[in-house]
């Protein structure tokens, strides 16, 4: 079963996609420090937002292999 976040994502256009990459990566970014000065209440946060992060980066990824896909099979048809 597919999980309810990726599928979410695949409605997003490239751009909304890498906004939402930085968002996570700052946020993962202020989680490492509040951890790290001993601020973070829930260590699982970080984890999480890792998760996300990878969510998006294989839905960025999904697309440029099916864009270069695409563009092999144009010219292989040319």
């Amino acid at each position: 079963m597919a999980n309810p976040k990726a599928e979410a994502l695949k409605d997003l256009t490239p751009e909304e996609l890498f906004q939402r990459l930085a968002e996570a990566k700052d946020q993962l970014f202020h989680l490492r420090f509040q951890h790290a000065t001993g601020q973070l209440e829930k260590t699982s946060q970080l984890s999480g937002t890792k998760r996300d992060i990878a969510r998006l980066n294989t839905e960025l990824r999904e697309r440029e292999i099916a864009a270069a896909d695409a563009l092999a099979a144009q010219e292989a048809s040319a």
